[in-house]
């Protein structure tokens, strides 16, 4: 089952942020997102993608995302019954988001030594 989201009425300045994180949270909702910007994918397809996926987690994410308007399902009437989930024009705008996240992945997701520490800012 979907999860509820709250939202709170005080809008502090990082809100936006906030409210793009909420609707992009959870481990596997960026990866999906990703692999729908290729273009619309049945279930099978997103879950041989994302190996480690289980199908009740799957599931509940596409449901999550496809509540916030990010992804359409669209079911057609066949046997056995055939599901393919696309973006939305609301998901698609998440492109230089989803694409601004790989970049930096790809340049800082190996943990280095110095990684954790602090940066240390001039006086």
């Amino acid at each position: 089952m979907p999860r509820i989201r709250h939202h709170q009425g005080n809008c502090s300045p990082g809100c936006a942020v906030e409210a793009t994180l909420r609707l992009i949270d959870g481990k596997w909702k960026g990866v999906i997102l990703y692999h729908l910007l290729e273009g619309t994918l049945r279930f099978n397809a997103i879950r041989r993608r994302l190996a480690s996926v289980t199908q009740r987690m799957l599931t509940n994410q596409l449901r999550e995302m496809e509540a916030d308007g990010l992804i359409a399902r669209t079911v057609y009437a066949e046997v056995p019954p055939k599901v393919e989930y696309s973006l939305t024009v609301r998901g698609r705008s998440l492109e230089p988001v989803i694409h601004a996240l790989k970049v930096w992945g790809d340049l800082h997701a190996e943990l280095h030594p110095d990684a954790a520490r602090p940066v240390e800012t001039a006086a």
